[in-house]
């Protein structure tokens, strides 16, 4: 859905892409797991997030070699290049995606604030690797990358925010040796991702 919305320019299709909003599960059991300090959840959590995204990523390859790609259409340019104000989106949908597990909020209303920052984007490269324009997959491919670690960020604060701590007390230290390696990571790639990003605008 969201290769055929991008190739015809079609938002509605898009946005439809979003509801189903296959890889919100994934990304928030991540952010849970960390938070929890659960090494197995979060082994399972890795193992669903990178099917996901393979196949995602694999399909839109497919039809990129079958389909005419128009790097020019909207959709598809506007998801080629980052900014700094895509942070700031991709932390917020990983914020909503936090809240929705913990305060019942509609799933596919905050699905469709996390597939903005993460489903678009990894089929548009998908798409442009299908098609041969490499150049303009880097793009993409940044920004899918800026959108996942902005996501599992923003989910593992806005837990620790909620209060949410491991049951047992013996589990708690294991939580919080596992929050500090994770989220150092995380700020580090992010990091790495906002020169790269200042840079490419230079």
């Amino acid at each position: 859905l969201a290769a055929i919305g991008l190739i015809r320019d079609n938002l509605a299709v898009i946005i439809g892409a979003m509801v189903i909003a296959p890889l919100l599960g994934p990304n928030m059991t991540l952010s849970l797991a960390t938070a929890l300090g659960d090494l197995k959840l979060t082994r399972r959590a890795l193992r669903v997030n990178i099917a996901g995204v393979l196949l995602a990523l694999t399909l839109a390859v497919l039809i990129g070699l079958v389909t005419q790609v128009d790097p020019s259409i909207r959709e598809i340019s506007n998801r080629t290049e980052v900014s700094l104000s895509d942070i700031a989106l991709a932390l917020a949908a990983g914020s909503a995606g936090a809240l929705a597990f913990t305060t019942g909020l509609s799933a596919a209303l905050v699905g469709v604030m996390v597939a903005v920052a993460l489903l678009p984007p990894l089929v548009t490269t998908g798409l442009l690797i299908g098609a041969g324009l490499w150049q303009l997959a880097i793009g993409s491919v940044l920004l899918t990358a800026t959108n996942i670690i902005c996501i599992n960020l923003a989910g593992v604060g806005t837990f620790l925010w909620q209060g949410v701590r491991p049951q047992h007390w013996w589990e708690t230290e294991r939580a919080k040796r596992m929050i500090r390696v994770s989220g150092a990571v995380w700020l580090a790639l992010l990091v790495v991702l906002v020169l790269l990003i200042v840079l490419a605008q230079r």
